[in-house]
């Protein structure tokens, strides 16, 4: 009977040493995906920082061709 106990009881921490292997990897590919994806944040943001840099620009280029258009048009 004392043998048997011991099997069972061999055979769970078997499998909760498995399971924690299992999860270690897991967390290890999540640690992974992480930087993989602040990585990625920050080209994206860098990214949006130049396009509204470049927005920023038209619209202050935009504004002034339209000054310049309602300039003219009072000359007249």
């Amino acid at each position: 009977m004392t043998l048997e106990l011991l099997e069972k009881l061999e055979g769970k921490v078997q499998n909760a040493v498995d399971t924690i292997a299992l999860l270690q990897m897991e967390v290890e590919e999540l640690k992974e995906d992480k930087k993989t994806l602040s990585e990625k944040t920050e080209q994206l943001q860098s990214e949006n920082d130049k396009l509204t840099e470049e927005h920023q620009q038209w619209q202050s280029r935009l504004s002034a061709l339209v000054g310049k258009i309602e300039e003219a048009e009072e000359a007249m």
